[in-house]
Protein backbone atom coordinates (compact mmCIF):
# COMPACT_ATOMS: atom_id res chain seq x y z
CA UNK A 1 0.00 0.00 0.00
CA UNK A 2 2.64 2.54 1.20
CA UNK A 3 4.69 1.62 -2.16
CA UNK A 4 1.44 2.38 -4.33
CA UNK A 5 0.90 5.41 -2.02
CA UNK A 6 4.51 6.29 -3.03
CA UNK A 7 4.14 5.42 -6.81
CA UNK A 8 0.86 7.90 -7.27
CA UNK A 9 2.89 10.15 -5.61
CA UNK A 10 5.59 10.39 -7.78
CA UNK A 11 4.04 10.15 -10.98
CA UNK A 12 1.67 13.09 -9.79
CA UNK A 13 5.20 15.07 -9.30
CA UNK A 14 6.29 13.93 -12.72
CA UNK A 15 3.65 15.10 -14.61
CA UNK A 16 2.66 18.24 -13.15
CA UNK A 17 6.68 19.45 -13.22
CA UNK A 18 7.01 17.97 -16.58
CA UNK A 19 3.78 19.82 -17.97
CA UNK A 20 4.38 23.45 -16.19
CA UNK A 21 7.85 23.06 -17.63
CA UNK A 22 6.63 22.49 -21.24
CA UNK A 23 3.92 25.45 -20.62
CA UNK A 24 6.96 27.63 -19.14
CA UNK A 25 9.33 27.33 -21.86
CA UNK A 26 6.49 27.12 -24.69
CA UNK A 27 5.48 30.87 -23.34
CA UNK A 28 9.18 32.39 -23.10
CA UNK A 29 10.01 31.19 -26.45
CA UNK A 30 7.34 33.39 -28.28
CA UNK A 31 7.01 35.70 -25.51
CA UNK A 32 7.71 39.03 -27.74
CA UNK A 33 7.11 37.54 -30.92
CA UNK A 34 4.10 39.74 -32.44
CA UNK A 35 1.45 36.76 -32.50
CA UNK A 36 2.55 35.98 -29.35
CA UNK A 37 2.68 32.19 -27.77
CA UNK A 38 0.65 29.68 -28.44
CA UNK A 39 -2.51 29.56 -25.52
CA UNK A 40 -3.97 26.23 -26.60
CA UNK A 41 -1.12 24.52 -26.75
CA UNK A 42 0.07 25.85 -23.18
CA UNK A 43 -2.46 25.63 -21.60
CA UNK A 44 -3.37 22.42 -22.45
CA UNK A 45 0.08 21.59 -20.65
CA UNK A 46 -1.00 23.60 -18.04
CA UNK A 47 -4.31 21.72 -17.41
CA UNK A 48 -2.06 17.74 -17.62
CA UNK A 49 0.28 19.28 -14.91
CA UNK A 50 -2.57 20.84 -13.03
CA UNK A 51 -4.26 17.10 -13.38
CA UNK A 52 -0.62 15.89 -12.06
CA UNK A 53 -0.47 18.15 -9.13
CA UNK A 54 -3.92 17.23 -8.16
CA UNK A 55 -3.36 13.73 -7.64
CA UNK A 56 0.23 14.65 -5.73
CA UNK A 57 -1.33 16.88 -3.45
CA UNK A 58 -4.45 14.47 -2.93
CA UNK A 59 -1.96 11.64 -1.81
CA UNK A 60 0.37 14.23 -0.06
CA UNK A 61 -2.04 16.21 2.10
CA UNK A 62 -5.47 14.51 1.96
CA UNK A 63 -4.43 10.33 1.85
CA UNK A 64 -5.45 9.88 5.78
CA UNK A 65 -5.40 12.55 8.31
CA UNK A 66 -4.30 16.07 6.68
CA UNK A 67 -1.07 17.02 6.75
CA UNK A 68 -0.20 20.51 6.71
CA UNK A 69 3.61 20.82 6.68
CA UNK A 70 4.93 23.89 5.07
CA UNK A 71 6.51 21.95 1.80
CA UNK A 72 2.46 20.42 1.12
CA UNK A 73 0.63 24.00 1.96
CA UNK A 74 3.20 25.81 -1.04
CA UNK A 75 2.38 23.42 -2.98
CA UNK A 76 -1.27 23.63 -2.06
CA UNK A 77 -1.06 27.45 -2.60
CA UNK A 78 0.83 26.63 -6.20
CA UNK A 79 -2.09 24.96 -7.39
CA UNK A 80 -4.90 27.09 -6.02
CA UNK A 81 -2.35 29.81 -8.00
CA UNK A 82 -1.77 27.87 -11.30
CA UNK A 83 -5.55 27.03 -11.46
CA UNK A 84 -6.85 30.32 -11.04
CA UNK A 85 -4.14 31.75 -13.72
CA UNK A 86 -5.37 29.43 -15.88
CA UNK A 87 -8.92 30.20 -15.74
CA UNK A 88 -7.94 34.04 -16.23
CA UNK A 89 -5.37 32.71 -18.91
CA UNK A 90 -8.61 31.25 -21.16
CA UNK A 91 -10.08 35.14 -21.46
CA UNK A 92 -7.64 37.74 -20.54
CA UNK A 93 -3.95 37.94 -22.24
CA UNK A 94 -2.07 37.45 -19.17
CA UNK A 95 1.52 36.26 -21.27
CA UNK A 96 3.48 37.72 -18.60
CA UNK A 97 2.10 36.21 -15.91
CA UNK A 98 2.45 32.40 -17.08
CA UNK A 99 5.87 31.63 -17.12
CA UNK A 100 5.99 33.28 -13.13
CA UNK A 101 3.02 31.04 -12.42
CA UNK A 102 3.89 28.01 -14.40
CA UNK A 103 7.58 27.94 -13.86
CA UNK A 104 7.61 28.01 -9.87
CA UNK A 105 5.46 25.25 -9.77
CA UNK A 106 7.70 23.43 -12.13
CA UNK A 107 10.20 24.65 -9.62
CA UNK A 108 8.62 23.29 -6.65
CA UNK A 109 7.90 19.66 -8.15
CA UNK A 110 10.95 18.96 -8.99
CA UNK A 111 12.24 20.15 -5.06
CA UNK A 112 9.31 17.67 -3.88
CA UNK A 113 10.70 14.77 -6.13
CA UNK A 114 14.76 15.38 -5.46
CA UNK A 115 13.64 16.82 -1.77
CA UNK A 116 11.05 14.85 -0.58
CA UNK A 117 9.54 16.17 3.07
CA UNK A 118 9.77 14.67 5.87
CA UNK A 119 7.69 16.10 8.32
CA UNK A 120 4.11 15.25 9.01
CA UNK A 121 2.01 17.85 10.51
CA UNK A 122 -1.49 16.51 11.44
CA UNK A 123 -4.04 19.11 10.85
CA UNK A 124 -5.50 18.54 14.60
CA UNK A 125 -8.78 20.75 14.20
CA UNK A 126 -12.50 20.01 14.32
CA UNK A 127 -13.85 23.29 14.82
CA UNK A 128 -15.60 24.34 11.13
CA UNK A 129 -15.13 27.99 12.38
CA UNK A 130 -11.71 27.41 12.60
CA UNK A 131 -11.20 25.78 9.25
CA UNK A 132 -12.95 28.69 7.64
CA UNK A 133 -10.38 30.66 8.98
CA UNK A 134 -7.07 29.04 7.65
CA UNK A 135 -9.16 27.95 4.25
CA UNK A 136 -9.88 32.26 4.36
CA UNK A 137 -6.22 33.00 4.91
CA UNK A 138 -4.83 30.54 2.57
CA UNK A 139 -7.30 31.87 -0.12
CA UNK A 140 -6.67 35.42 0.67
CA UNK A 141 -2.89 34.58 0.47
CA UNK A 142 -3.57 32.90 -3.07
CA UNK A 143 -5.61 36.25 -4.23
CA UNK A 144 -3.04 38.99 -2.98
CA UNK A 145 0.13 36.62 -4.36
CA UNK A 146 -1.94 36.92 -7.69
CA UNK A 147 -2.19 40.74 -7.23
CA UNK A 148 1.34 41.20 -7.02
CA UNK A 149 1.73 39.33 -10.52
CA UNK A 150 -0.74 41.80 -11.71
CA UNK A 151 0.90 44.86 -9.90
CA UNK A 152 4.34 43.79 -12.10
CA UNK A 153 2.59 43.23 -15.14
CA UNK A 154 1.15 46.76 -15.05
CA UNK A 155 4.45 48.48 -14.27
CA UNK A 156 6.40 46.32 -17.05
CA UNK A 157 3.66 47.55 -19.47
CA UNK A 158 3.64 51.14 -17.84
CA UNK A 159 7.18 51.12 -18.43
CA UNK A 160 7.36 49.91 -22.71
CA UNK A 161 4.68 52.65 -22.86
CA UNK A 162 6.86 54.93 -21.76
CA UNK A 163 9.51 53.99 -23.49
CA UNK A 164 7.54 54.26 -26.74
CA UNK A 165 7.82 50.57 -27.06
CA UNK A 166 4.63 49.36 -28.44
CA UNK A 167 5.86 45.79 -30.14
CA UNK A 168 6.94 44.83 -26.52
CA UNK A 169 3.64 45.23 -25.87
CA UNK A 170 1.24 43.96 -28.76
CA UNK A 171 0.37 40.65 -27.55
CA UNK A 172 -0.69 42.23 -23.70
CA UNK A 173 -3.43 44.22 -22.93
CA UNK A 174 -4.80 47.20 -22.27
CA UNK A 175 -2.76 49.02 -19.75
CA UNK A 176 -5.85 50.55 -17.71
CA UNK A 177 -7.90 46.78 -18.40
CA UNK A 178 -4.86 45.70 -16.44
CA UNK A 179 -4.84 48.31 -14.06
CA UNK A 180 -8.52 48.22 -13.38
CA UNK A 181 -7.93 44.28 -13.02
CA UNK A 182 -5.32 44.61 -10.05
CA UNK A 183 -7.18 46.77 -7.82
CA UNK A 184 -10.48 44.39 -8.12
CA UNK A 185 -7.95 41.81 -7.39
CA UNK A 186 -6.67 43.31 -4.20
CA UNK A 187 -9.96 44.64 -3.30
CA UNK A 188 -10.82 40.97 -3.33
CA UNK A 189 -7.96 39.96 -1.43
CA UNK A 190 -7.79 42.21 1.32
CA UNK A 191 -11.68 41.56 1.94
CA UNK A 192 -10.89 37.88 2.68
CA UNK A 193 -7.62 38.60 4.26
CA UNK A 194 -10.06 40.60 7.01
CA UNK A 195 -12.71 38.14 6.88
CA UNK A 196 -10.31 35.63 8.07
CA UNK A 197 -8.49 37.81 10.71
CA UNK A 198 -11.49 38.90 11.94
CA UNK A 199 -12.59 35.05 12.20
CA UNK A 200 -9.26 34.59 13.79
CA UNK A 201 -9.64 37.28 17.02
CA UNK A 202 -13.30 35.44 17.30
CA UNK A 203 -12.28 31.86 17.59
CA UNK A 204 -8.82 31.58 18.19
CA UNK A 205 -7.82 32.06 21.52
CA UNK A 206 -3.83 31.99 21.45
CA UNK A 207 -3.33 34.57 18.87
CA UNK A 208 -0.98 36.31 20.73
CA UNK A 209 0.88 33.68 22.30
CA UNK A 210 4.42 33.28 22.15
CA UNK A 211 4.34 30.97 19.22
CA UNK A 212 1.92 33.22 17.19
CA UNK A 213 2.17 36.46 17.96
CA UNK A 214 4.52 37.51 15.55
CA UNK A 215 2.12 35.89 13.11
CA UNK A 216 -0.38 38.19 14.42
CA UNK A 217 1.40 41.35 14.05
CA UNK A 218 3.22 40.66 10.62
CA UNK A 219 -0.43 39.45 9.13
CA UNK A 220 -1.85 43.16 10.85
CA UNK A 221 0.69 45.25 9.54
CA UNK A 222 0.11 43.72 6.08
CA UNK A 223 -3.34 44.16 5.83
CA UNK A 224 -2.97 47.78 6.47
CA UNK A 225 -0.82 48.51 3.92
CA UNK A 226 -3.32 46.87 1.50
CA UNK A 227 -5.64 48.77 2.80
CA UNK A 228 -3.50 51.63 2.33
CA UNK A 229 -2.75 50.73 -0.92
CA UNK A 230 -6.73 50.99 -1.94
CA UNK A 231 -7.36 53.76 -0.24
CA UNK A 232 -4.18 55.98 -1.96
CA UNK A 233 -5.61 54.64 -5.10
CA UNK A 234 -8.78 55.43 -5.06
CA UNK A 235 -8.92 58.66 -2.67
CA UNK A 236 -5.53 60.30 -4.46
CA UNK A 237 -5.15 58.18 -7.46
CA UNK A 238 -2.06 56.25 -6.57
CA UNK A 239 -0.73 53.78 -9.15
CA UNK A 240 2.33 52.54 -10.76
CA UNK A 241 6.09 51.95 -9.11
CA UNK A 242 4.40 53.30 -5.49
CA UNK A 243 1.74 50.55 -6.04
CA UNK A 244 4.30 47.82 -7.06
CA UNK A 245 6.60 48.75 -3.99
CA UNK A 246 3.63 48.66 -1.49
CA UNK A 247 2.45 45.60 -2.64
CA UNK A 248 5.34 43.36 -2.78
CA UNK A 249 6.05 45.22 0.95
CA UNK A 250 2.73 44.06 2.15
CA UNK A 251 3.11 40.35 0.25
CA UNK A 252 6.34 39.95 1.24
CA UNK A 253 4.97 40.65 5.52
CA UNK A 254 2.14 38.53 4.38
CA UNK A 255 4.51 35.69 3.25
CA UNK A 256 6.53 35.92 6.17
CA UNK A 257 3.77 35.89 8.61
CA UNK A 258 2.59 32.56 7.20
CA UNK A 259 5.60 30.68 6.06
CA UNK A 260 8.11 32.23 7.92
CA UNK A 261 8.55 30.96 11.02
CA UNK A 262 7.43 26.95 9.67
CA UNK A 263 10.07 27.27 7.58
CA UNK A 264 13.02 28.20 10.24
CA UNK A 265 11.66 25.28 12.40
CA UNK A 266 10.90 22.73 9.45
CA UNK A 267 14.18 23.47 7.39
CA UNK A 268 16.15 24.94 9.31
CA UNK A 269 16.01 23.79 12.56
CA UNK A 270 15.73 20.11 11.84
Amino acid sequence: MQERFVSSLILGSSVAAAGYGIATIAVLLRLFQEKGPNLVFILCAASAAILGHSLAINHSIFASEINFALSNVVSLVNLVITIAITLIALKYKINLLLPVAYGFACFWQLLSLLVPSIHEVPLAVTDPYIYSHITLSLLSYCILVIGTMYAFQVAYINHKLKEKNLLAVSHLPPLMQVESQLFVILAVGTLCLVISQLTGFLFLADLFSKDNAHKTVLSLISLLVYLAILLGHYRFGWRGHRVLVLTLVATGLLTMAYFGSRFVKEFLLS
